[in-house]
Formats: C-alpha cells, sequence, structure tokens
C-alpha cells in the first residue's frame, strides 16, 4: 500500500510522534488512520499504537455497523501502517530497534 500517497499528517522525533493517512481512496470516505508512539522516558520511545476514525466513535454505533465486515480490512492496513510508521523512525544502526521488539515495549508510561 503506498502510505506515502494517502498522508495527511507526519511528524516523528524522540519523544514521540505519529503518521495519519486518509482512508477515502480505499473505500471509507472521510475516514482516517493513524500509527503514532508515546515516549515511555529515558530516551525510550513505547510500543507503536494505531487508531482509525471507524472504531474510534463508539458511540456511532451505525458508522461502526455500517463497516464492521471491514474491520478485518482495517487492522491489516493497521498492521501496515504501523510498520511503516517503524521504518520512517527506526534508527538502523541499532540491531535491537526491530519491528517486533519495539512492540514488546509498553505503550506509555503512566
Amino acid at each position: 500500500m503506498n502510505f506515502k500517497k494517502m498522508t495527511v499528517r507526519k511528524e516523528t522525533s524522540t519523544r514521540g510522534g505519529g503518521v495519519e493517512i486518509s482512508l477515502t481512496s480505499i473505500g471509507f470516505k472521510g475516514h482516517k488512520m493513524s500509527a503514532y508512539q508515546n515516549y515511555l522516558g529515558g530516551g525510550m520511545m513505547g510500543a507503536i499504537q494505531v487508531n482509525d476514525t471507524i472504531r474510534s466513535q463508539e458511540s456511532n454505533v451505525m458508522l461502526q455497523l455500517q463497516y464492521v465486515d471491514r474491520f478485518g480490512e482495517l487492522d491489516s492496513i493497521g498492521k501496515e501502517l504501523m510498520k511503516y510508521y517503524h521504518n520512517l523512525t527506526r534508527d538502523y544502526r541499532d540491531e535491537d530497534d526491530t519491528f517486533e521488539n519495539i512492540q514488546k515495549r509498553a505503550t506509555s508510561a503512566y
């Protein structure tokens, strides 16, 4: 998937950040998905997380029912987006900075 063309916002730093994409071009008109990473402290970043505007609107049951049969597709896109974000932020000099190792970390320091 070409996330570069779909990117709405991208902010990466050693203190966290994220990448947000538009899902419109793949049939989720007006919706977005983000992959992001929190700063844990001590120079360490947390696990990469993902969310989308469809499932984050828990109170909008009708919206979720409209797309419920495509949640698996959203999950797949989310996993790809997390790996894309990791590649944007990865320190290739650190052999322990693999996606798998990052995902073993906590998501938040609080």
